[in-house]
């Protein structure tokens, strides 16, 4: 395990639902650093949900901080960077959720250009889950594509400052940039 890393690692790490990003990022995260931040984006709606919140704070052990925050993670990368090895992110799409359906459309980009700038001006490393919406139907509502848009522009500007691009496929790792032998799992 290597102590807390300097200078800002930045890994995105994309997939379809049940591929295997968040397993893949936690044991990345845990195989590099010496500590680490999860910020979880997700609310608790309901008892199914409740029930995979508990599951997943379960499997990721109390050595892990937490920080429940579903708007402003780019406030949380910002300060919670320089306390741990990495933050790990997870997930960005459902974040993206959060911002469209409760600040509206018109907030996305600002939402989005607030989170670059923090990942490029940070000095910590960060991984970051995000789903891969555009490989699937074409959402049938407005709402839907708009979403699938937003998810797509925003993976890909991630993509072009990230370090390291991995893709999951039925758990496997595929690295579309970085190098594989760099601390990869």
């Amino acid at each position: 395990m290597t102590s807390h890393k300097t200078g800002n690692d930045l890994v995105l790490v994309l997939g379809g639902a049940r591929s295997g990003k968040s397993s893949w990022a936690q044991k990345h995260a845990e195989s590099r650093y010496d500590s680490y931040l999860f910020v979880a984006t997700a609310r608790i709606l309901d008892e199914e949900m409740a029930e995979r919140v508990r599951f997943h704070k379960t499997s990721r052990g109390p050595q892990w901080q937490l920080i429940e925050e579903p708007l402003e993670i780019a406030d949380v990368l910002r300060t919670g960077c320089d306390r741990v090895g990495a933050v790990l992110v997870d997930c960005l799409t459902v974040w993206l959720g959060n911002v469209l359906l409760e600040k509206g459309e018109e907030e996305v980009v600002r939402y989005q250009d607030d989170l670059l700038k923090a990942l490029e001006t940070g000095t910590g490393s960060v991984i970051l889950v995000s789903n891969e919406v555009g490989m699937g139907v074409v959402p049938e509502t407005p709402l839907g594509r708009g979403f699938r848009d937003h998810a797509g522009r925003l993976n890909q500007r991630i993509a072009a400052v990230a370090g390291t691009v991995v893709f999951m496929v039925a758990g496997l790792p595929w690295y579309l940039k970085g190098n594989p032998g760099s601390g990869g799992v």
